[in-house]
């Protein structure tokens, strides 16, 4: 198997999916919520995207509509996580639970079939070539020629890193997330800004199903997000909530899942191929946890030992503190001049 400009260009188209709802997912966690929901939120995303290009004509119009209809169905997700006070984590598997039996259901009663909905009337997302980087060896083959998309997603992680670090709105989000209490002592609205945060991960996961469903290829098929938005999560996860950790992240599960595809065309079991990407998931959780699994359970202090600042900060035993020590000001809320 070689490494070329073909491996890079299908690891590319990959990642954009993930990206866009692991995008999603880092805001929700920097607000304050865990959303679980990506997988039924990409995949409602990938039917009105079909859906919306079927009755428009326009992939476009497919686009809009995918965006739409994953707000809406986070909608869902933020009254009950952020007005009822629900666990969030029990609401997203009960929307991803929700987005399989709906979708299906639609697909019969809106197209009248099951399983898979394709045609060729059905308008996707046309490749785009970018002006003086086509014509570049490897570089041309592997980054021109891919949905307009991939290159939305693209821009959306520096647009959202520079927002998380310098934007007004962007550094109010991390303190209702680190600090909801403090935030809403100098009067900024925590629930405002976690719906916030719900719905614009919606709609990143809106068009991380358009882009699944018109850009990837062409068509709908039940449960056709096969776990990218399990993915997603995990994404967010490694890359701690960062856009640019999230990407490099997604940026690794893609490159799995372009390198499962070229095995299988040279001989590997397609089920070996397909379940690649979710081996990678467990090793990278795996890794991902370790250190802590290690020094949160395997390393049992001796009764009376001193605890760290963390453990001490969560109530843990053990140790007495200083009770005299300075307690540190709210930090401010305002971005850094």
């Amino acid at each position: 198997m070689s490494f070329d400009a073909e491996l890079i260009f299908s690891a590319l188209r990959a990642l954009t999916p993930v990206l866009f709802a692991a995008l999603g997912g880092a805001l929700c966690e920097r607000a304050g919520v865990f959303n679980v929901s990506l997988e039924g939120t990409m995949l409602t995303g990938c039917f009105a995207a079909v859906t919306g290009s079927w009755y428009t004509g326009s992939a476009w119009g497919g686009v809009l509509a995918a965006m739409l209809a994953g707000m809406a169905f986070s909608a869902i997700l933020a009254i009950g996580a952020v007005s009822l006070g629900a666990d969030a984590v029990v609401v997203g598997i009960a929307l991803n639970l929700l987005a399989v039996g709906l979708t299906g259901f639609l697909l019969r009663t809106v197209f009248g079939t099951q399983g898979t909905f394709s045609d060729p009337d059905l308008k996707g997302l046309e490749p785009v070539d970018i002006p003086g980087v086509e014509s570049v060896p490897f570089l041309g083959d592997a980054v021109s020629g891919h949905s307009p998309l991939v290159y939305l997603s693209w821009v959306a992680v520096a647009v959202i890193a520079v927002m998380l670090s310098r934007h007004p709105w962007g550094v109010r989000l991390r303190g209702v997330g680190e600090a909801p209490e403090a935030a809403q002592s100098l009067g900024v609205s925590v629930a405002k800004y976690r719906y916030a945060a719900v719905l614009t991960s919606g709609a990143l996961c809106g068009l991380a199903g358009a882009q699944l469903a018109l850009g990837n290829v062409t068509l709908f098929s039940e449960n056709m997000t096969a776990g990218r938005g399990w993915i997603a999560v995990v994404a967010v996860m490694l890359g701690r909530a960062l856009p640019v950790g999230v990407l490099l992240a997604g940026l690794l599960f893609g490159l799995v899942e372009a390198i499962g595809f070229r095995l299988q065309g040279e001989g590997m079991p397609q089920q070996a191929a397909d379940a690649a990407p979710y081996v990678m998931t467990l090793v990278a959780l795996f890794l991902a946890t370790r250190p802590r699994f290690r020094g949160g359970l395997m390393r049992r202090r001796p009764r009376g030992a001193p605890t760290d600042g963390a453990d001490a900060a969560r109530g843990g035993g053990g140790g007495d503190r200083d009770t005299s020590a300075p307690v540190s000001p709210v930090p401010s809320l305002e971005p850094k001049s």
